[in-house]
């Protein structure tokens, strides 16, 4: 598909030859000789691009003033400024206003071709990349409000600024690269470059050649640069390292102490200065018992350790997460926002989450495309996969017509508390206080009423 682009002049013969030479190019256009035109142009169908004269005779608003709304509209929109009478300060002023170059009438047609592929190449890229870091949640950023979550922001907050050397452990899909880019964001070294090197996914007869680089020929053709230059004023993400083969973490021992290192193939020392995190869901001790991990290089790593809880552990930031996951989805697909139901959340608050938050978040896109209804309804626990509605509280799956019809008021209405008060409980990860808060009872009243109903500590999830 071609893409459109919106060109804006006072004067018919410019209009017609950036026309000519853009649809020369397989460009297609559309043109406006006024900001009334231009506004009601971009606003009936968003271009790939505007061109936009600065000079607008008998218009309402000028370039600049254009400029200005169609920013404060859509500012992924790339602009690019043209004027006969140009100046510096005009230059500058477009610039700043949001404009992605400024050209000088009259203009070779190749130069207003290259910018004009460089303009919708970056607005391209800036896309791709905000709707890859949507995907990936690959966001400096820890969400949640739980105390667990808290505690991790705190000591982030704490080693972020020291350059130290932080061992970052948790489940797959906890968040622990999440963790890293935050280290990185908050560190002094936040301008510079975060690389990550995946361990689990390199094949060991690579690793160095990716780790070191490879020197090539004399002449500098072949040459290769690894990830630890590449990471050179920033900070390089050892991403699961208890898979990196045994004879590479001797090698890299000693280029953590020195930070210096050879290429593979060469004989000269190379400097570097980055900053080295690393993260796993191993138990690095035990691949130190068995020989599968190098002590010293353990000790090197793990100069902060930082431990990221599973979901399960942390139920009370299920719904925040859900939430911003489910809207995400929704802005990504094109779709309508859609909220969840009170028994959904409590079923998410009950389910383990084996893949932790990768899963939550899989789950909630997955959920919103495949739901069928009406989009204007909240999403209710039925909707939801069946394995998580299995482990959900019995409260969530009462059926009326069940046995409770052959029962006493007295009985009904206990298996009506147990298996309510078991929900809460478990929503609230077995925490007495918070769930007396929320059902509005008083603590000790609560623990008299788990009592007398025969709610175990085990019925209450874990704290």
């Amino acid at each position: 598909m071609a893409h459109e682009i919106l060109i804006v002049d006072d004067e018919p013969d410019i209009r017609m030859l950036v026309e000519g030479i853009l649809e020369d190019e397989g460009y297609t256009t559309r043109v406006a000789g006024n900001s009334d035109a231009a506004i009601q142009a971009f606003r009936s169908r968003r271009p790939a691009l505007v061109i936009l004269d600065v000079w607008l005779q008998g218009s309402k608003l000028d370039g600049l003033g254009i400029l200005s709304l169609l920013q404060a509209e859509d500012s992924s929109v790339p602009v690019i400024m043209i004027s006969g009478h140009g100046t510096i300060e005009t230059a500058v002023a477009a610039l700043q206003h949001g404009a992605y170059d400024f050209i000088e009438k009259p203009f070779q047609a190749d130069r207003l071709l290259v910018v004009v592929r460089r303009a919708i190449e970056a607005a391209r890229l800036t896309k791709e990349n905000e709707e890859l870091r949507l995907r990936a949640g690959q966001e400096a950023e820890l969400f949640g409000n739980s105390v667990l979550i808290a505690a991790i922001r705190s000591q982030i907050e704490r080693v972020a600024p020291t350059g130290s050397r932080v061992l970052i452990t948790g489940a797959p899909g906890a968040g622990k690269e999440v963790a890293a880019r935050m280290i990185h964001a908050r560190s002094r070294r936040a301008d510079g470059p975060f690389i990550v090197l995946n361990c689990a996914t390199m094949a060991p007869e690579r690793f160095e050649g990716e780790l070191f680089g490879i020197e090539g020929a004399a002449d500098g053709t072949g040459r290769r640069i690894g990830v630890l230059e590449r990471a050179h004023g920033g900070t390089l993400l050892l991403d699961e390292v208890a898979d990196m083969p045994l004879e590479t973490q001797g090698k890299i021992v000693r280029a953590l102490q020195d930070q210096t290192f050879e290429r593979v193939g060469g004989s000269t020392r190379v400097k570097v200065d980055i900053r080295v995190l690393a993260t796993t869901n191993r138990d690095l001790q035990a691949g130190i018992t068995a020989g599968r991990f190098r002590e010293d290089l353990y000790y090197r790593l793990a100069v902060v350790p930082l431990r990221m809880p599973a979901l399960r552990e942390r139920r009370d930031d299920i719904p925040g997460l859900a939430m911003l996951f489910l809207h995400r989805a929704a802005e990504l697909a094109g779709l309508p926002q859609r909220e969840l139901s009170a028994d959904a959340v409590a079923a998410l608050q009950a389910y383990e989450w084996p893949g932790n938050i990768r899963e939550l978040r899989n789950l909630m896109e997955r959920v919103l495309i495949m739901l069928p209804g009406n989009t204007t309804e909240p999403i209710r626990a039925e909707m939801l996969p069946s394995t998580v509605g299995e482990g959900a509280p019995a409260l969530l799956k009462f059926d009326a017509s069940a046995d409770v019809m052959s029962l006493p008021l007295r009985e009904a209405r206990d298996m009506f508390e147990t298996q309510y008060l078991q929900a809460q409980l478990l929503r609230f990860g077995g925490n007495i206080s918070r769930t007396a808060i929320f059902v509005g009872m008083e603590r000790s009243a609560l623990h008299r009423k788990l009592k007398q109903l025969g709610v175990t500590s085990e019925d209450r999830g874990s704290a």
